[in-house]
């Protein structure tokens, strides 16, 4: 019977399931729900209520600042300043929400000047801890102290001893949300990034001194004074290796449409850190501005060693109308009108300011103690400063380590070998402005309104191959191992990588992105395309001889150059390849700053433009002159053989012995005889300088603008363009075995 009960009882069951349930019914949530989801959103952490507390003190003009934290801000948090003070009669609303006295209609957000001015910060305070007041106007006998709970008073002001301005007490934060009270048990985590926050207070807010102390301790962990100097304050705040190693930096623009000004300091090349400092204030408000962010991330990355990040202290001043204020609980961040345009300037002017400064470069220089059986020559002298405080040495498991060229900090092989060439580079520019020259071209924000150039841009980043992505991003460059291929090293691998099919991929791909945005290569005497067309003709027809193909070959070399003289118009606007009217090539693009492509290439470049194009179908034609120009510009080595090894050979002189069939003798007239030791210096000193030429562009042109700008395709995982040729856990491995 219990069996057949609940047999019966099953589909009954299901059957009450199956009936829909009504709607749930909306209703208000009591006052005090909300206050409290409010307040979790402004007052998010310690550090929130103290930027907040800060902020109202500098709104009252304070001079002075102190502020007293005891585990983390979580049991208590004490701001006292010397403001003007609250008047008696404003503490009955002084933490009600949306009380403040910095606006009175919504139309004061457009021109508002202070800091605050939602009115939520106290009163999201007294919901969440318990909140003490005691405060003193100007003019008055004695001052007031009041405790407020959930947005009201818990009793009537009393009267008390004070001193100028006000003090804010809030204590037991979080006592009533036990969750977010777990979360922030780390009082240590909390307190610096309280130290962080006043520390950036004070080196912006220079005329007002700044302490902030742990409760019962006697040194203060920040404390300034008022100062005229920037400098100084960033010196007494961040240290002295910071304060000298930076550079004054000012920005403006007078465009009515993105009116700014900007004044700060930046690190320069010679300063190294674990993680970047940007401390930035908009209108005299600390924010977050992530894009602006990562512009200057990518200028330091091409200036800065890998892990090594910089410090940046910025003051932007915008017209008030400029600037949306109401975007963030916590005012952490502000929307700017056409921030694009100025984080496009303030990018440009860091460049170029780094670049300058990249004459006073010093670098860190790591002795090691000789061992019995080798002897280290240390007696040169370097450069140095001091690592900055407080990192750490991390422990590096023995199978990780990798044992680079103690002379070079990048490891390269230019140290094991002899140097061959001597001299050929040292009247150019300083190697250092140049290396960071190259990398000052960023792609326009902006690109043309052609959709198939931004297909073609799609295509290029929907098949980039992830793995190859973090190689060409986080590669230290070792050196050439022959004419095309150059040895890396990512992580603990060693590839090999084919420079040739890089360099095009990489031209092709910047030819895309700069499209229609190029500088221009003048050529110093413009070149006939009807000869350069005939001349790559000669060069891939082997019967060169034939009359009858001379002619074939100057009716297509006249037919392309007509063809191109067409297409003159589009080629200037597009790629800057200015064609002139009697089909003169004048002027080349510049695909990649300080890099000038081999001109022994001009010819096959010019006849791929004028019979390889599709002219008809715009992508296809895009996409071929892009590649045309990757060819063209990519670094296939020089014509003349490598002067090194058996390549040497080329470069001796061959004597002519003439020989008379009579005495059957030879003078010197004749013969096809090699003698052993003349060279043909002025060849062999051409021969040099292109093929060092060459691997200066590969080492300081492609690899820096590589590791920018390639997005390998998943094709170079396959086709032989990265080869791992090493990994040292698994040598690792084969030694622990013998």
């Amino acid at each position: 019977m219990e069996s057949h009960g609940s047999d019966e009882a099953l589909p009954m069951d299901i059957e009450e399931q199956q009936i829909p349930k009504e709607p749930p019914k909306i209703h208000r949530l009591d006052e005090s729900v909300v206050n409290r989801i409010a307040a979790g959103e402004v007052i998010q952490r310690p550090v929130s209520a103290i930027k907040e507390l800060v902020e109202n003190s500098l709104d009252a003009h304070s001079t002075s600042i102190n502020v007293v934290i005891k585990d983390g801000g979580l049991k208590l948090i004490q701001v006292s300043d010397d403001g003007h003070g609250i008047r008696y009669e404003d503490l009955p609303i002084l933490c009600e929400r949306h009380t403040t006295s910095k606006l009175s209609a919504f139309e004061d957000l457009q021109c508002i000047k202070t800091m605050g001015f939602r009115g939520e910060a106290l009163a999201s305070m007294t919901y969440v801890g318990h909140v003490t007041v005691t405060t003193i106007t100007k003019g008055q006998l004695h001052g007031y102290r009041v405790s407020y709970r959930d947005g009201v008073m818990e009793h009537e002001p009393k009267a008390c001893a004070a001193v100028k301005g006000t003090q804010i007490m809030v204590e037991n934060l979080f006592y009533n949300m036990a969750a977010r009270r777990k979360t922030l048990q780390n009082s240590s985590d909390d307190y610096s990034k309280i130290v962080d926050v006043l520390s950036r207070f004070a080196i912006h807010h220079m005329n007002v001194g700044f302490s902030c102390r742990k409760h019962g301790a006697t040194r203060a962990d920040v404390h300034t004074v008022s100062t005229s100097s920037r400098l100084d304050a960033i010196r007494s705040v961040y240290g002295v290796s910071v304060a000298r190693n930076l550079i004054k930096i000012e920005v403006s623009d007078s465009d009515p449409s993105s009116i700014f000004e900007m004044n700060g300091f930046i690190s320069n090349a010679s300063y190294a850190a674990k993680k970047i400092t940007l401390v930035l204030f908009i209108n005299d408000r600390l924010v977050e501005w992530p894009g602006l962010k990562r512009a200057i991330e990518i200028v330091y990355a091409a200036t800065l060693p890998k892990a090594s990040k910089p410090f940046i202290y910025m003051s932007i001043v915008l017209p008030h109308e400029n600037v949306d204020v109401n975007m963030h609980p916590t005012k952490r961040e502000v929307s700017v009108l056409n921030q694009e345009v100025i984080v496009e300037k303030i990018q440009s002017v860091i460049e170029s300011r780094l670049r300058s400064s990249n004459e006073a470069r010093t670098f860190h220089e790591q002795t090691t103690e000789p061992s019995s059986s080798c002897y280290i020559n240390t007696s040169k002298e370097a450069n140095l400063s001091p690592l900055p405080s407080g990192s750490k040495s991390q422990k590096v498991p023995v199978h990780k380590m990798v044992r680079t060229d103690s002379l070079d900090p990048s490891g390269r092989l230019h140290a094991y070998t002899q140097n061959q060439f001597h001299g050929h580079l040292e009247k150019s520019a300083s190697l250092s402005a140049i290396r960071s020259s190259i990398r000052q071209r960023r792609n326009p924000k902006v690109s043309s309104d052609l959709t198939s150039v931004q297909e073609l841009l799609d295509e290029i980043n929907s098949n980039c191959h992830s793995g190859l992505l973090d190689i060409v991003r986080n590669y230290t460059y070792i050196g050439m191992a022959d004419d095309v291929l150059a040895v890396l090293q990512h992580n603990t691998h060693l590839y090999l990588a084919n420079v040739v099919n890089l360099s095009k991929e990489l031209m092709y791909q910047q030819a895309l992105s700069r499209f229609a945005h190029f500088n221009a290569i003048q050529l110093s005497d413009p070149a006939p395309l009807k000869d350069l067309i005939i001349l790559a003709l000669k060069e891939e027809d082997l019967d060169s001889e034939c009359n009858d193909n001379d002619d074939l070959k100057q009716k297509i070399a006249e037919m392309n150059t007509e063809l191109l003289k067409q297409k003159a118009d589009m080629l200037e606007e597009y790629f800057s390849i200015h064609i002139d009217e009697h089909g003169n090539l004048s002027r080349l693009p510049v695909i990649l700053d300080q890099y000038t492509p081999d001109m022994d290439g001009i010819p096959e470049f010019a006849l791929c433009l004028g019979n390889d194009v599709n002219w008809e179908d715009e992508k296809s034609c895009l996409q071929t002159i892009s590649a045309a120009l990757g060819n063209f510009y990519a670094l296939h080595p020089p014509m003349l053989p490598n002067p090194s090894d058996k390549g040497l050979l080329f470069y001796k002189k061959r004597k002519v012995f003439r020989c008379s069939a009579e005495e059957n003798t030879c003078d010197n007239a004749g013969s096809d005889v090699m003698t052993d030791n003349e060279v043909d210096h002025e060849l062999l000193s051409e021969a040099e300088t292109a093929w060092a030429q060459r691997e200066w562009s590969i080492q300081h042109v492609l690899f820096p603008s590589m590791r920018l700008f390639l997005k390998p395709p998943v094709s170079m995982s396959t086709n032989g363009t990265f080869v791992q040729v090493a990994s040292l856990e698994k040598l690792y491995k084969i030694f622990e075995r013998c």
